[in-house]
């Protein structure tokens, strides 16, 4: 068994961590894990180091696409041409140049609220027009995609296509075929374009399938822009390495033209490539039990509230790290139950605004963390919530 208990100190770096241990604060917000990489990966970066010179490389040569495409042949049955790849820094990175090739200033782009919020940050940031599409939220915590206000907002020529969030952060939902078929079918009637935003899509609860878009819509590749990374599943952010996959010939021209040859994004960096070859052909047992892992503590986080709060409501996990709480029945402020988990609590959950004004009242909890910590943290908050 590989170990996800060891608590490991991090650096004042660290975005998560930074000032947390000073204020005696535990932070379970912002979505990496609290789990050492896999040892793979930090052999390869060992070996890396050792070379001693950090130059120039291939970059994403023959050898790099193929294994990126064995990967996600493996895992999900997805198969696309090596070429199809491009590389960015991030996801979010990605999102923000795609708005701005895709549509003109003041056209629109749909998101499905509450949603990661740098989708509307990055869209307005672009002076794009952001248009909200709300998840539809049901009496047990789980929600479904508005299809009926999407087509509404898909009939307005000003729109152009959709930010979609799969798996969703931060409801944690794992969209069913039947549910991707339908958005897609609405977008190829309307003729608009998909951006799947699939960062999450290894994290999913045991007997959950995440199906790519792309997979599962071929005949509609040209309208589809995945956005993957193994930056999220291996808990390797900081190496910044993410990949956008595109069919269309006019849009992979676009990319070329504004990204690689203006912009020269186009390579990762030496670290990077390391670290995505282990990942992707040595990481498979770690990121089984890493799955494991973030189900026991979800299943541990549910059992307690339910106990302690049972009037809190969960949204049922189906994918992500992440937890999606409902605590607007012992804090009706959004505020106050904000900076009553802070300040009173000392713990530092998402507060649910920033995804959207449907997040009042909720809170978005990094559970990637070894059990001590969580439960730490849900004492202390069930403490200050009970009071």
């Amino acid at each position: 068994m590989l170990d996800f208990e060891t608590v490991i100190s991090r650096g004042e770096d660290s975005e998560k961590w930074r000032g947390a241990k000073a204020k005696g604060e535990l932070p379970l917000w912002v979505a990496d894990m609290d789990f050492p990489c896999a040892p793979a990966i930090q052999q390869a970066l060992r070996q890396r180091v050792e070379e001693q010179i950090y130059g120039y490389t291939t970059g994403m040569d023959e050898e790099y696409r193929a294994i990126v495409c064995a990967y996600y042949a493996r895992h999900f049955n997805w198969t696309f041409d090596p070429q199809d790849i491009y590389f960015t820094g991030g996801v979010v990175q990605a999102i923000s140049i795609l708005c701005g090739l895709l549509c003109e200033e003041g056209e629109g782009i749909v998101i499905q609220t509450p949603v990661y919020h740098p989708f509307r940050r990055q869209i307005e940031a672009a002076h794009r027009r952001c248009v909200v599409n709300p998840l539809i939220r049901h009496a047990d915590g789980s929600y479904t995609m508005d299809l009926v206000d999407l087509e509404a907002k898909f009939q307005d020529p000003g729109v152009k296509g959709i930010l979609l969030c799969s798996p969703h952060n931060p409801v944690g939902r794992v969209w069913r075929a039947k549910e991707l078929q339908a958005q897609a079918e609405l977008a190829e009637r309307y003729d608009k374009w998909i951006i799947s935003d699939e960062i999450h899509a290894d994290i999913v609860k045991t007997g959950i399938t995440h199906h790519v878009l792309d997979a599962l819509c071929p005949q509609l590749a040209d309208r589809i822009i995945t956005c993957t990374a193994p930056t999220k599943t291996f808990n390797m952010a900081g190496v910044e390495c993410s990949h956008v996959i595109i069919h269309d010939p006019q849009w992979k021209a676009l990319w070329e033209e504004k990204v690689v040859r203006q912009l020269c994004i186009s390579e990762p960096n030496c670290f990077a490539i390391s670290a995505l070859k282990a990942a992707y052909t040595q990481c498979d047992e770690w990121r089984a039990q890493m799955n494991r892992k973030v189900d026991e503590n979800a299943r541990w986080v549910e059992a307690i509230l339910r106990e302690q709060l049972p009037k809190a409501i969960v949204s049922p996990r189906e994918g992500t790290y992440l937890m999606w709480v409902d605590f607007s029945a012992y804090e009706a402020d959004p505020q106050m139950l904000d900076q009553r988990i802070r300040e009173g609590a000392r713990v530092h959950f998402n507060d649910g605004v920033m995804f959207g004004t449907e997040g009042a009242g909720f809170q978005r909890i990094n559970i990637a963390c070894p059990h001590v910590i969580l439960q730490e943290a849900m004492t202390r908050v069930i403490a200050e919530l009970k009071r």
